[in-house]
C-alpha cells in the first residue's frame, strides 16, 4: 500500500513539473474626457487584466494550452466600477510554428498587430479602423466569446491564419483569413479577408515602414454590409508612432470611410516609460460621424504590466 502511495507521489510530482500555470496582464487608471457624455464629461477610468495560462509540453515538443482572463473595467458613462468577470476558455496546440486554437479565439483580423496600428490614449480610445463596421470575429475578454475555431502558422518571413466561426443558433457563420509577408528592410504587407453568410464582407490591406525612430501603417480596405448601405464602401485610415528620446513615444491615428454614416476620427497621444513596466500614458482626439459633429476625446493616466 505504502508502494502505491509513494508511486501515486512521484506520478503528481512529475505531472506538477511537466505543467505550469503563469500569470500576466496589466493594470491602468486614470481621467477620462468625452464631450456630451452620458453623466459626466470627465470620469474615473480604469483596467484591471489577469491572464491565467496553462501549459504543458509532450516529450515529442507539442504544447498545450488553455487561458482564460479575469478583467473588471470602469463604466465611464455612470462613473462606476464594475465587478471583475472570467472570459470563456481559448485551448491552443502548437508545435514550432503552427498553432490551432479553439474555443474564445481571436479571428484572422484580430490576431494581427497591423489591423489595429498604433491605438493613442491611455484607453487606446481610437485608431486607423474606425471605419470599419463588419462584424468580423474577435476574441472577449469579459464574456464567453464564440466557440470558433483558428489557425496560425509563422515561418521566417510570413504568417498566414484563418479563423472560422460557425452560428448554430443565427445560422451567419464568418470565415476569416489574413496573411504578412515581413521584407527585410522593415517593411510589411498585410492583407485579410472576411464574409459571413448574410452575405457581409471585409477586405484590408496595410502596408507598414519601420525606420530607426518611426513606424507608419497605411491602412485601407472595402467594406459590404446588409442593409446598412450608408456604411459600406471603402474605408481608409493612417496610424504612427515615433520616438522621442529614450523613453517617450508619440503616436497619431486617423481613420474613416467613404459611407455617409461612417465614424470619421484622429487622436495623438504619448508613452512615457517610467522604468519598472509602469507607464505614464494620455491622448486627446475627436470622434464623431463623418458628415457630423464630433466629440472632443482625451484621457490621462498610469498603466502598468505584470
Amino acid at each position: 500500500m505504502r508502494t502505491l502511495l509513494a508511486s501515486s507521489a512521484l506520478v503528481l510530482v512529475a505531472g506538477a513539473a511537466a505543467a505550469q500555470v503563469s500569470f500576466s496582464g496589466y493594470g491602468r487608471f486614470g481621467l477620462g474626457y468625452e464631450e456630451d457624455r452620458v453623466s459626466e464629461d470627465t470620469a474615473l477610468v480604469s483596467r484591471f487584466r489577469l491572464n491565467i495560462d496553462a501549459n504543458a509540453v509532450t516529450d515529442g515538443g507539442v504544447e498545450f494550452s488553455a487561458r482564460v482572463r479575469l478583467q473588471a473595467d470602469d463604466s465611464p458613462n455612470i462613473n462606476e466600477q464594475q465587478g471583475a468577470t472570467l472570459n470563456g476558455a481559448r485551448f491552443s496546440t502548437i508545435y514550432q510554428g503552427f498553432r490551432l486554437d479553439v474555443g474564445n479565439v481571436s479571428g484572422a483580423f484580430d490576431e494581427s498587430g497591423a489591423y489595429f496600428g498604433f491605438e493613442p490614449g491611455l484607453e487606446e480610445f481610437t485608431g486607423q479602423y474606425v471605419g470599419v463596421d463588419y462584424q468580423f470575429l474577435e476574441y472577449t475578454s469579459t464574456g464567453p466569446g464564440a466557440n470558433a475555431v483558428a489557425a496560425f502558422y509563422e515561418g521566417e518571413n510570413f504568417q498566414v491564419g484563418a479563423s472560422y466561426d460557425p452560428d448554430a443558433v443565427g445560422g451567419n457563420d464568418r470565415w476569416d483569413a489574413a496573411f504578412t509577408y515581413y521584407f527585410p528592410q522593415g517593411f510589411s504587407v498585410y492583407v485579410g479577408y472576411g464574409e459571413n453568410e448574410a452575405d457581409e464582407s471585409l477586405l484590408i490591406g496595410v502596408v507598414s515602414a519601420e525606420f530607426d525612430r518611426f513606424a507608419v501603417n497605411g491602412f485601407v480596405g472595402n467594406e459590404e454590409l446588409a442593409g446598412s448601405p450608408a456604411n459600406e464602401g471603402v474605408v481608409y485610415g493612417v496610424s504612427g508612432a515615433m520616438d522621442i528620446g529614450a523613453a517617450t513615444q508619440l503616436q497619431v491615428s486617423y481613420g474613416s470611410g467613404d459611407g455617409d454614416a461612417d465614424t470619421e476620427a484622429y487622436a495623438a497621444g504619448f508613452i512615457h516609460d517610467l522604468g519598472g513596466g509602469v507607464s505614464l500614458r494620455g491622448g486627446i482626439g475627436a470622434s464623431g460621424p463623418k458628415n457630423g459633429d464630433s466629440n472632443l476625446i482625451a484621457d490621462l493616466g498610469v498603466r502598468f504590466n505584470f
